[in-house]
């Protein structure tokens, strides 16, 4: 069904997004930011990101916006996934 379809996508969507912001945290701490690779994630990771930084700034150094933004995300997904499968 198209339903069942969407459904994985989103999953397979959140799942690779939680690998790029994975990959973000990782790499902030071991490659510096001229590496491509790290580049690529930067683009990708820190437009979500920045939001984020404005309501929740760096507590003693530590920014706790990825994890924020990986509760985020896993909330949208669970509740995406839930209406999808209301209209079965």
């Amino acid at each position: 069904m198209i339903i069942d379809s969407i459904i994985t996508i989103v999953r397979l969507l959140s799942q690779f997004l939680f690998l790029f912001i994975l990959a973000y945290v990782i790499l902030s701490f071991l490659v510096p930011q001229t590496n491509s690779f790290h580049r690529l994630v930067d683009n990708i990771v820190e437009p979500l990101l920045r939001p984020i930084r404005k309501f929740v700034p760096p507590f003693q150094n530590i920014d706790f916006s990825p994890l924020i933004l990986v509760i985020l995300l896993q909330l949208g997904t669970s509740l995406l996934v839930a209406l999808l499968n209301r209209l079965r």
